[in-house]
């Protein structure tokens, strides 16, 4: 199997969440602190969002805790030698929510869905070499492609990429109906979603409990209070800065797992100064990554070069993280035609103070090279509308992507998706790189051409990625069976509670 790559105030909140009536002996209760805009699995696109996807779809296939991607809705799938014929067949007798048993006109259906531009799903990207897609059989799906791809079957374990009825398209957005281990029960905007336990899950015997419920608390202070005061079992993305406190508790505990999930500063690589890869080098040599990873994430990560983290087995171990050399900074500024230095602003989203801590701690390291930032704070709203892909230098992140394919050559190829939309990047060894990594399926030369990748990408610095970040919840000791994965949701199946 390949392997890839998430008010009130604080006394008022307390207060509510003590006089909610109790909940069910097995039901596990889930602080987050965003609410949800969207049920539509196709549509969603943040990480609060996403644990409600993988509680309620399933996709053809699944990443499994330990980043292994495995059969799922399909049993089993066979490719062409070329690559570019893929079959996948079915389990038999999977029932969605309502009743009606999986076929394979729902995978059609799910799949013609995302790729009509009219849906507005971000997952049409991820199938831009699907030629055609047809029901081969009542239980068999095949895919023509464009192009040779590798991992197409990785693919369908991404958080949008889940199946749908094909009769239920239109209630998605109120009425979602998947065939997860939870059936959606009801939806309070701002406040709370009740999950209950789909009793006729394709997997024997789970779920375990009778339900989830997930709450929707903004201010990280009343989702800490009500996880010491019981008022909820499992606090998803446990601030960083308050892991210490947690990890000698007598009642709760801290799970934390590596993840793929990166922060990072972005260049725009068409604007000066950005555009001349001498400063972008400068600028990464005033850069201490262990320090960063200290000073924004309180050491809950590991520096690295690019979207794949130190955990990853095509992660680059030959490449070093070598202290700052300002020197040298200030050598390639003064080739550049910044002898003096140069002013340029940056902008950090202010509701997330992690990255705003990543935009400050590097604004100080790139003044000892006269590379002089002013950091200005911007609604994280209005990123997407005035900063993202427009402007000079920013800081921003992403989560894990389902597989390496997905996690670099939407990024880092000259006509991929997310290139044109953050730092404009042109590499043609890059590009070389990324097209052959697709078309083989060899794992040793894949692993070859990705730690080159690597190489390269270190070498002319499109931007800075800052570090790998570890996903950390705080969950209370009397749930059973709970462990953190590195994609960022929760996997609920086999928790249990005690009493």
């Amino acid at each position: 199997m390949r392997r890839i790559l998430l008010g009130l105030s604080v006394a008022t909140s307390v207060m509510a969440a003590a006089m909610a009536p109790a909940l069910a002996q097995g039901t596990v209760r889930v602080a987050v602190g965003t609410t949800l805009n969207n049920l539509d699995p196709a549509k969603t696109t943040i990480g609060d969002e996403y644990i409600y996807v993988h509680l309620v779809f399933n996709g053809l296939s699944r990443i499994d805790p330990d980043l292994t991607v495995k059969p799922d809705l399909a049993e089993s799938w066979t490719t062409s030698e070329d690559l570019k014929t893929w079959t996948f067949k079915l389990r038999d007798g999977v029932k969605f929510h309502h009743g009606r048993t999986l076929d394979s006109e729902d995978v059609v259906a799910t799949v013609k869905r995302i790729l009509d531009p009219a849906t507005g799903s971000r997952a049409r990207t991820s199938l831009e070499m699907v030629e055609s897609v047809d029901a081969s059989g009542p239980l068999e799906v095949t895919f023509k492609l464009k192009f040779p791809y590798a991992g197409f079957a990785d693919i369908f374990a991404d958080r949008q990429l889940r199946i749908v009825a094909k009769d239920k398209l239109g209630e998605l957005s109120t009425q979602p109906i998947g065939t997860g281990p939870f059936m959606f029960k009801s939806w309070s905007p701002g406040d709370r979603m009740e999950l209950v336990k789909n009793p006729d899950y394709f997997e024997k015997g789970l779920p375990k409990l009778d339900g989830a419920t997930i709450r929707i608390v903004p201010e990280a202070a009343a989702r800490i209070a009500a996880l010491e005061s019981g008022a909820i079992d499992i606090l998803w993305n446990l601030p960083y800065e308050s892991v210490e406190k947690f990890e000698k508790h007598a009642s709760i505990r801290v799970d934390s797992v590596p993840t793929p999930t990166w922060d990072g500063v972005i260049l725009n690589n068409d604007r000066p100064p950005f555009n001349d890869p001498r400063v972008r080098k400068a600028l990464a040599l005033t850069i201490d990554k262990e320090a960063l990873v200290e000073l924004a994430l309180f050491g809950q990560g590991a520096p690295t070069f690019s979207p794949l983290p130190p955990s990853h087995p095509y992660f680059n171990t030959e490449l070093k993280f070598s202290p700052p050399d300002v020197a040298q900074a200030k050598k390639l500024m003064a080739e550049a035609g910044f002898p003096n230095g140069v002013d340029v602003p940056m902008q950090v989203p202010q509701e997330r103070e992690q990255r705003v801590r990543l935009g400050v701690a590097v604004r100080d390291m790139a003044r000892a090279a006269g590379i002089r930032i002013n950091v200005e704070r911007v609604p994280f709203a209005s990123y997407a509308a005035n900063v993202a892909g427009k402007a000079q230098m920013y800081v921003d992140g992403y989560f894990a992507r389902p597989t390496v394919d997905t996690a670099l050559y939407p990024f880092y190829h000259s006509t991929g998706s997310w290139n044109r939309q953050l730092w404009r990047y042109s590499e043609p060894r890059v590009d070389k790189i990324l097209d052959q990594a697709r078309q083989t399926n060899d794992e040793e030369a894949r692993k070859k051409l990705f730690k080159e990748f690597q190489a390269v990408v270190e070498e002319t610095q499109p931007s800075i990625i800052a570090y790998a970040m570890a996903h950390v919840n705080g969950v209370s000791k009397k749930v059973d069976g709970f462990k953190s994965t590195p994609m960022l949701w929760l996997e609920l199946k086999n928790v249990t509670l005690k009493p």
